[in-house]
């Protein structure tokens, strides 16, 4: 009986949420578990990284690495396993476009620090104490993983032949592309396994939307309005990501009542979703002064959090930002 293909998962800078979608699969993880050998997967077996080390180099058939790069643990794992794997998927938003955690590019490590250790209000640390990379205690040599300046998406350390989508992907996208990995169906490489068209092409409410085309009088925030549930989000004021954001979701978060956050980022072609979603905006948004639109988006009180929330380390904002500052 020939082997079967081994398959590794790695989890970097992220929430877990990636790791979740392999056990959302339910049932279906037993038919994975069939076709593959999991070789490394250390949220869930107790596998070490002498493991993969041990490994030939390319013996991986495919390594699933979900989350941002922010430690030289985290790029260290990223490097290992890019020079064992055949095959590097970028699983989830913050390992495709840097996710939640690179919007801390908008500030510094030191700011960082200073809020985590001494300026926040559940802290007591009169020592001023602060992370070390090394420390000695009792005589044992402890080590901590170096905290980078910048967070960086899989991309920026590794080459990344595919690209799984979402904040989480679904389970059904993640089956899907191990269907293909096993079936050797695999689209040209650098390719988003997930479908090239907007998030609006296929959500219900787009038969609302005024047949002249839609204004928008003012930026409201979800918290100011009662949500028709049969309505375009943008006709009701509210920011919804869609028109900037790939499908593929089934439009979970807009059948829950709730806009699209853009977790699967941009469609193939666009440099920068926030921009993107920025001259979409500027279309429909009524004012024709400066001190008008100001009033109109009064209420938009993040907006690097809202039309960056996931691809701040791919915009232009963020993506050229120097490691040392």
């Amino acid at each position: 009986m020939p082997a079967k293909p081994q398959v590794a998962f790695y989890w970097c800078a992220s929430c877990g949420g990636c790791e979740e979608t392999v056990v959302d699969l339910g049932a279906r993880v037993l038919d994975v578990v069939a076709a593959v050998d999991i070789v490394f997967w250390p949220c869930a077996l107790d596998f070490k990284t002498r493991d993969v080390e041990a490994l030939a180099d390319g013996e991986l058939a495919v390594a699933f690495v979900n989350g941002a790069v922010r430690t030289d643990e985290q790029e260290h794992m990223a490097r290992l396993l890019r020079r064992k794997a055949g095959c590097v998927i970028a699983l989830g938003a913050c390992s495709g476009h840097g996710g939640i955690p690179a919007l801390a590019n908008l500030t510094s490590k030191r700011k960082i620090f200073d809020v985590s250790y001494h300026r926040s209000p559940t802290v007591v640390n009169p020592q001023g104490t602060e992370p070390k990379t090394k420390a000695v205690v009792d005589r044992y040599e402890l080590s901590l993983p170096a905290f980078h300046a910048t967070v960086r998406k899989l991309s920026d350390v590794v080459a990344v032949d595919y690209y799984l989508p979402g904040c989480p992907p679904t389970a059904d996208n993640l089956a899907d592309a191990v269907q293909a990995i096993l079936s050797g169906k695999l689209p040209p490489t650098g390719a988003v396994l997930a479908p090239n068209k907007s998030l609006c092409g296929s959500c219900k409410r787009n038969d609302t939307k005024p047949e002249e085309g839609m204004a928008m009088p003012a930026i409201k925030r979800v918290v100011d309005v009662q949500l028709d549930p049969q309505k375009c989000f943008l006709a009701q004021g509210v920011i919804c990501m869609g028109p900037a954001t790939r499908d593929g979701c089934r439009a979970l978060c807009v059948e829950g009542n709730m806009p699209c956050t853009g977790c699967y980022g941009p469609t193939d072609g666009v440099k920068d979703q926030g921009a993107k979603m920025l001259a979409m905006l500027g279309g429909i948004l009524e004012g024709d002064t400066p001190a008008a639109m100001q009033a109109k988006t009064a209420r938009l009180n993040d907006p690097a959090g809202t039309f960056y929330r996931y691809t701040l380390a791919a915009s232009l904002l963020g993506s050229e930002r120097k490691e040392a500052r």
